[in-house]
């Protein structure tokens, strides 16, 4: 029973001493990581719209050329 004991004591305290070393050395909270993480989601949504708007510019362009009467190589 006092070998049982000791041991439950041991892990008890070993779980306690490594939480608050895992605490100590986290590199961010998690609110904090969260936070980071959203700000790249929004940093990351604005550059998708921004390369689609572009693209979308360019599609809209290339299509109004081909629109356009009096194509080159036409007689």
């Amino acid at each position: 029973m006092k070998r049982m004991l000791s041991f439950l004591s041991g892990a008890i305290l070993g779980a306690l001493v490594g939480a608050t070393l895992a605490l100590l050395f986290a590199p961010a909270s998690g609110e904090g990581l969260r936070e980071q993480l959203r700000q790249r989601v929004m940093v990351l949504q604005e550059e998708v719209k921004k390369a689609a708007a572009e693209r979308r510019s360019e599609l809209e362009e290339q299509l109004a050329s081909l629109r356009s009467p009096g194509k080159p190589g036409e007689a």
